[in-house]
């Protein structure tokens, strides 16, 4: 790094490739290379995780299993194994933590990282990125794809462009170049029906938009016009913010596309609550608070909690309480990339349980017990509440408007220059 960038920030976005298909396949060695679907084999089950390979017949992530089985029958359909999934995750952490403190992670399977401080001690950029790919790849036997450029916008783009398996820095002095070779669609914020109403104004590109007075696209967007011609000069100012530890327990979500259906985000809701309420029962304890995590389409994160009236352990209360905190939040800025529930101010369980009259919360406590008994000897899967039954398909659009990028051989580069160089 030479001397005019020596201050500049250094932002890696890591993300695993396939994932869950990824870690299920170091127990099916003999799959690699083959389309492999995670996701539950029976029931109105959906699309966990797909390899690339699956991925070239069209399948996607939140798909309708059936649907997934109609494009590529030859598909392997593995069931999920959700313990091997936390697992990996935590190790994954683990090892971006000896690289710097400064980590944000995102969902299970990616993260930022500020490596700025780590640079003295573990050289320059692109040696740090190949360090991270191959540790997991010797530690944990699965492929990383890291993307770094000098902000959290542009490394999360540049890690996109570098799948699968792939390194890629964007030197700061290249981002705006970057960046204007890429459809309007690649920044946060713009999805299906800004993208059209860019079009209309003949803004289809970057570099379009770049070029277009803040001021047109304050009146074409409102607020989102600021945000997006910030974007698209690579202006973006935010920090890595690494997570404290907390005595918790909970559950997030991160969308195939991002989600401004309340209603969608209220069964998902419902669905982190069933997962955090077993935890809690199996652990022995419960809540007296419960928090809401929201992470906006811009990444721009939001959390509320509530404290319980009286101790829970049960799905039905959890739900509840973030629920209300979702409805109080009022019209939402933008589309939701991530949700998340979180059960709090933890104790044992054993201390007993303040009732209503009615005895309501011991029944809900008591039907979900007996779904715990079902579950741990069929599987998780094995039976859901009505309203947890996955939802006819309702195609919409990627995240940033764009197909998924076809499977590339592995490359490691800095752009603007010759792969290999």
């Amino acid at each position: 790094m030479g001397a005019s960038q020596r201050h500049e920030r250094v932002i890696m976005h890591v993300d695993m490739d396939a994932f869950f298909v990824s870690v299920e396949l170091l127990d099916r060695p003999d799959l690699v290379g083959a389309p492999v679907i995670v996701g539950s084999p029976t029931g109105r089950s959906v699309v966990l995780s797909a390899s690339y390979e699956a991925r070239r017949y069209g399948v996607r992530s939140a798909m309708p299993m059936a649907r997934a089985r109609q494009m590529c029958p030859q598909a392997e359909i593995i069931a999920p194994h959700h313990w091997k999934y936390r697992e990996a995750s935590a190790r994954i952490m683990d090892i971006f933590r000896t690289i710097t403190p400064d980590v944000e992670q995102l969902s299970v399977d990616e993260a930022f990282l500020d490596v700025t401080g780590s640079i003295r001690r573990l050289g320059q950029p692109l040696e740090i990125g190949r360090l991270i790919r191959e540790t997991i790849r010797g530690e944990l036997g699965i492929p990383a794809t890291v993307g770094i450029a000098s902000s959290k916008f542009v490394a999360k783009i540049a890690s996109t462009h570098a799948k699968p398996d792939g390194l890629l820095l964007v030197p700061p002095e290249r981002t705006e170049q970057f960046l204007h070779t890429l459809p309007v669609e690649a920044l946060w914020g713009v999805g299906a029906k800004t993208s059209a109403v860019l079009a209309r104004q003949g803004i289809r590109t970057v570099a379009d938009l770049a070029h277009t007075p803040e001021q047109t696209l304050r009146r074409l967007l409102g607020a989102t016009g600021e945000h997006v011609f910030r974007l698209a000069w690579g202006i973006d100012d935010r920090k890595v913010t690494p997570e404290r530890v907390e005595k918790s327990i909970g559950a997030e979500e991160t969308f195939a596309d991002d989600v401004d259906d309340t209603t969608v985000l209220e069964r998902e809701l419902l669905r982190l609550a069933h997962r955090t309420a077993v935890r809690l029962r199996s652990a022995g304890l419960q809540c007296r608070g419960v928090a809401l995590k929201l992470r906006y389409a811009d990444f721009t994160t939001l959390s509320r909690s509530r404290r319980l009236s009286e101790p829970a352990d049960s799905a039905h209360e959890l739900y509840a309480a973030a629920a209300a905190q979702l409805a109080a939040l009022g019209t939402r800025p933008m589309a939701v990339r991530l949700v998340g529930l979180r059960a709090e101010q933890l104790e044992p369980a054993a201390g007993g349980y303040q009732l209503s009259i009615d005895g309501s919360e011991d029944s809900w406590r008591n039907a979900e017990a007996a779904l715990d008994k079902v579950n741990s000897r069929f599987g998780s899967g094995g039976v859901l509440p009505a309203s947890l039954l996955p939802q006819p398909h309702r195609p919409g659009p990627d995240r940033n408007g764009a197909a998924e990028p076809a499977s590339r051989p592995a490359a490691e580069t800095r752009w603007g220059e010759p792969k290999g160089s």
